[in-house]
């Protein structure tokens, strides 16, 4: 999704971000005695340097489809009990309205109980907006741009339990409704929209969607921040069988890995090398919605709330196979200021064998980062990439892209 973020205020977010909500409780003196003794204060569930903050954080930005729009993100981060060797949970709510009536709100977490015994990770959305569609496949035409609007809800929950350091094993279940699927105007060539013409789409896939699906999902995390990490390595592997046993209009299977691997440079954490591969792979009748998707920002905990080939629109190259991947150095600058340059390459097709190297689809830009939160590393990045197929645009967001 293409963002045009308006600045904010650095020195008002600098002020929150190390704002911090610390109360003690203390039980008022007994009725009746003539004395008043000071109970022993309740025991917190957080050290009282982790407890979250959620103070909103105010965003406003403009796009195309949606014209001007606001909102407000609320942005907690805590540590379950006093041992420090257990990582930060977090969570995100995001929300916001536009000029043309559209809307997004998103919640996202990522929970880890005291002494990581368990894992928790998810996400429950609901979009109201328009996208622009240009077909299926890894070489469909710009001229096909067509604006297409939708409905999304989205139930996304993994819960997994430690079986080794660092390593989680447990079940995940997604579903996604899709409705009031309506497209709008004509295509960029002046031909009709071209959502109604494509011949890879079935009149079914036009009209509303459920998918649910539940599947295996195995983890092994061990970053040292789940926020922005300075070393360690992320790999999620999860199948999800869709049908309609379980609610499903569609029946299909996605396999999916999504790897990551963080190191510093030079011997500090002033540079800081993030690599990340994700293949998306599927088998039986998948809707549009569903396929795997180059240029991916709405992905949510699908792809663990990373951006895909940042600089290429929203899903603008989508099919039954897909893998990308993307590196980006990031550099400490001055106070809070961090900068960043990225690329990243992948292709989609409706089977591997469909994949040839000069149809590689690349995107790449540079950043800058304002560490929100200093304790917790959590950033606000600021973005300007480019890709195949794909003017240039500014890209505005909550945290590190991976």
């Amino acid at each position: 999704m293409r963002f045009l973020y308006m600045p904010l205020a650095l020195c008002l977010l600098a002020r929150l971000g190390n704002a911090q909500v610390i109360t003690d409780s203390v039980s008022a003196p007994a009725p009746g005695l003539g004395r008043t003794t000071a109970a022993t204060p309740k025991k917190s569930m957080f050290a009282p340097s982790d407890k979250p903050s959620f103070i909103p954080v105010p965003i406003a930005f403009y796009q195309q489809e949606t014209g001007f729009a606001a909102g407000a993100a609320i942005l907690p981060v805590w540590r379950f009990g006093t041992d420090t060797t257990v990582r930060k949970s977090n969570a995100r709510l995001i929300a916001w309205y536009s000029q043309e009536k559209q809307s997004t709100i998103q919640l996202t977490h990522t929970i880890f109980t005291p002494g990581e015994k368990y894992f928790f990770t998810g996400e429950l959305s609901r979009y109201d907006q328009k996208l622009f569609y240009y077909g299926l496949g890894n070489d469909n035409s710009k001229d096909n741009e067509s604006e297409l609007a939708y409905t999304l809800i989205i139930f996304d929950q993994k819960a997994m339990k430690r079986v080794a350091p660092n390593l989680f094993a447990g079940v995940r279940y997604r579903f996604t409704n899709t409705t009031d699927i309506e497209p709008q105007g004509t295509a960029d060539n002046g031909a009709s929209n071209y959502f109604t013409r494509d011949p890879r789409l079935t009149d079914r896939e036009r009209q509303d969607t459920r998918i649910s699906g539940v599947g295996p999902a195995l983890l092994f995390d061990g970053r040292d921040n789940v926020l922005a990490t300075y070393r360690g390595s992320f790999v999620d592997a999860h199948a999800l069988f869709n049908g309609d046993g379980i609610g499903s209009d569609y029946k299909f299977t996605r396999y999916q890995v999504d790897a990551r691997h963080f190191r510093p440079l030079f011997g500090s954490n002033n540079t800081i090398l993030a690599l990340n591969y994700l293949g998306s792979f599927h088998s039986g009748t998948v809707p549009f919605r569903e396929l795997g998707g180059l240029g991916a920002n709405l992905g949510g905990a699908l792809y663990n709330n990373a951006g895909l080939m940042r600089g290429l629109y929203e899903t603008r190259f989508r099919d039954r196979q897909m893998m990308t991947f993307q590196a980006e150095l990031r550099q400490k600058l001055f106070w809070r200021i961090d900068g960043a340059v990225f690329a990243g390459a992948g292709q989609v097709g409706y089977k591997l064998s469909d994949y040839a190297l000069d149809q590689t689809r690349y995107a790449g830009g540079a950043g800058l980062r304002f560490r929100f939160n200093r304790r917790d590393r959590l950033n606000i990045r600021l973005d300007y990439a480019g890709g195949t197929d794909t003017a240039p645009s500014i890209y505005f967001a909550v945290g590190e892209a991976f």
